[in-house]
C-alpha cells in the first residue's frame, strides 16, 4: 500500500481528492485540514508521497514542502494549486517540490501526475506550462575579472535566433512582422549586449552561451 498525506483546508476539495485517489486502491490517503495538523503527521509519521495545498492558513505548501525535505531529502512533494505558479515556480523548486497538480484536474491526470512523482519524474499540464514561458533570456557571464548580465527580451530572442539559421534582415523582416529598420536596431542592441561586432560573432557567443541552440547552423554571413 502506498500511502499519501493530502493537507487541504477546504473539506469539499480534500474529500474530493481524496476519493479520486483512493478509486485506485494502491492508494491510502490521510488528510490534514490544517498546517498545524499537517505538521504533527510529517513529525510522527512518513508517507510515500505528500500533497500539499499551496495556500493554507498559517503555515503555506513552501514551509510544509521545507519541513518534509528538512527530515528526508529523498520525499516526494506535490503540490496543489488553483493559481497561477509562475512567480512561486523558484521558490518551490528550491524548497524541494517534485511537481505540481492543479486543483482542476481529473482523476486520471491526478493519478498521472501521482505516478510519475512516485518515479521521481515531473509532468506538467499545458495550463502550467505555458505560465512558465520565459519573455526574456538571461545568462551571468564570467569574462575574468568582469561579471556581467546578459538579458535579451523575446524579440530579441527571435530575431537572434532567425539570424542563427542564416536569414537576412530582409527576410527577418518578413518572418516576424517588423520593418529592415526595426531588424537592424534589435541585431545592433544584440551585438553591443554580447559585445561583438558582427552577426558571426553573435550567433558563435550565442552558442556559446546558449542563447541559442548549438546545432543552429548559420547557411550565410
Amino acid at each position: 500500500m502506498i500511502n499519501i498525506l493530502l493537507v487541504d483546508d477546504h473539506p469539499s476539495v480534500r474529500e474530493g481528492t481524496k476519493a479520486m485517489i483512493e478509486a485506485d486502491n494502491q492508494y491510502q490517503v490521510t488528510l490534514a485540514a490544517s498546517g498545524e495538523e499537517a505538521i504533527e503527521r510529517i513529525e510522527s509519521s512518513s508517507y510515500d508521497l505528500y500533497i500539499f495545498d499551496l495556500f493554507i492558513d498559517t503555515i503555506n505548501g513552501i514551509d510544509l514542502t521545507k519541513r518534509v525535505i528538512a527530515k528526508d531529502a529523498e520525499a516526494n512533494v506535490l503540490i496543489m494549486t488553483g493559481f497561477d505558479i509562475e512567480s512561486h515556480f523558484n521558490i518551490l523548486m528550491e524548497a524541494g517540490a517534485g511537481g505540481f497538480i492543479s486543483k482542476t484536474a481529473t482523476k486520471d491526470q491526478l493519478l498521472t501526475a501521482i505516478k510519475c512523482a512516485l518515479r521521481k519524474e515531473a509532468i506538467l499540464t499545458m495550463s502550467f506550462l505555458r505560465q512558465l514561458r520565459r519573455a526574456e533570456a538571461k545568462v551571468v557571464v564570467n569574462d575574468g575579472d568582469t561579471i556581467s548580465n546578459i538579458s535579451l527580451n523575446e524579440k530579441e530572442q527571435e530575431v537572434l535566433y532567425e539570424a542563427a539559421l542564416g536569414k537576412t534582415n530582409k527576410e527577418i523582416a518578413q518572418k516576424l512582422s517588423m520593418s529592415q529598420r526595426m531588424v537592424e536596431y534589435h541585431l545592433t542592441k544584440i551585438f553591443t549586449l554580447l559585445n561583438v561586432n558582427s552577426r558571426g560573432e553573435a550567433v558563435a557567443k550565442a552558442r556559446e552561451l546558449r542563447l541559442v541552440p548549438s546545432e543552429v547552423l548559420t547557411n550565410k554571413g
